[in-house]
């Protein structure tokens, strides 16, 4: 059975559209998705589905979100095996000094097409850096993303919904996600591992915190 990662944008930021993640799974698996695994408080849930057409799929739990909970967020799904695409895409594997904290991967709910990806190229980002590769964004902010002028740009550009994970978190929710597949599993509720060995830009173990940032100028968010 398909494994499936879907992201929530803006769940549990600055007090606002808050989910607990144990009401998220039970919502999760209201709908006949199985084995629903959260990882930290930004509403990412990994789990499997006999669902093939993965747009409906979205739509399903963002309708039920916004009957059980009130608002309605952009919910981007991809599956274990597209994780594991984006992360052998990363134009950033070969260099040195990176940190992958910096590093975010943005997921588009649908191809922005090329007149959008060619707009995108010709912004000015410096001194971040910016790929965009079909349904992915890769973001490099060497000085944090606070207070970075680029996000709400790509935003207008891309004229899609969008929400970003940092690299950390991309390799952690497929290291979940690969767990299932292999029928381990893991705890229903996985927070961040603590500094023992963390990953690389090749998803190799690697030293650094882990936490969620979001496309649109949502600030840094650890699992509490």
């Amino acid at each position: 059975m398909p494994i499936v990662i879907s992201m929530l944008r803006g769940v549990n930021v600055g007090g606002h559209n808050k989910i607990k993640m144990d009401a998220l799974r039970a919502l999760y698996e209201s709908l006949g998705l199985r084995d629903p695994q959260t990882y930290v408080q930004s509403g990412n849930v990994i789990f499997r589905t006999e669902e093939r057409d993965l747009v409906r799929l979205a739509r399903r739990i963002e309708d039920a979100i916004e009957r059980r909970f009130g608002f309605r967020p952009y919910v981007i799904v991809r599956t274990a095996s597209e994780l594991r695409d984006v992360i052998a895409r990363n134009p950033f594997a070969t260099r040195r000094g990176l940190d992958p904290s910096k590093l975010l991967v943005g997921f588009l709910a649908s191809d922005p097409g090329p007149e959008a990806r060619n707009k995108v190229l010709r912004i000015k980002a410096d001194p971040e850096e910016l790929w965009i590769d079909g349904r992915e964004l890769y973001l490099y902010f060497p000085h944090g993303m606070g207070r970075s002028k680029l996000p709400p740009v790509l935003d207008r550009t891309l004229k899609t919904p969008a929400t970003a994970r940092n690299w950390n978190s991309v390799t952690r929710m497929l290291e979940i996600a690969e767990g299932l597949e292999s029928g381990k599993g893991c705890p229903a509720e996985t927070k961040p591992p603590r500094r023992r060995g963390r990953r690389n830009l090749k998803g190799r173990s690697f030293s650094c915190a882990v936490g969620h940032l979001f496309l649109i100028c949502h600030p840094e968010r650890r699992a509490t």
